[in-house]
């Protein structure tokens, strides 16, 4: 099952200035990449990233948009 990454945020029992400080972001910037636009948005290093934290992998997060199989293949050789 998919979930969004405020719920991935509030199931780990994490703050957002705690994620914010943790990824050197700003709490608005967090709750802007929370946000239904702001996932749309989301770059897939920064996906990694908020993986990496919330010790979960790419498919377990929700985002309105599906990154191409040929990146997803691509990040993960490490290219």
């Amino acid at each position: 099952m998919k979930v969004s990454l405020k719920a991935m945020r509030v199931h780990r029992n994490l703050r957002q200035a705690q994620v914010a400080e943790t990824l050197g972001i700003t709490v608005d910037r967090l709750k802007y990449l929370e946000s239904e636009e702001g996932s749309r948005n989301m770059t897939y290093e920064n996906l990694l990233r908020f993986c990496s934290l919330y010790n979960c992998t790419v498919d377990d997060i929700f985002l309105p948009i599906n990154y191409p199989e040929s990146e997803v293949e691509k990040r993960s050789e490490g290219a």
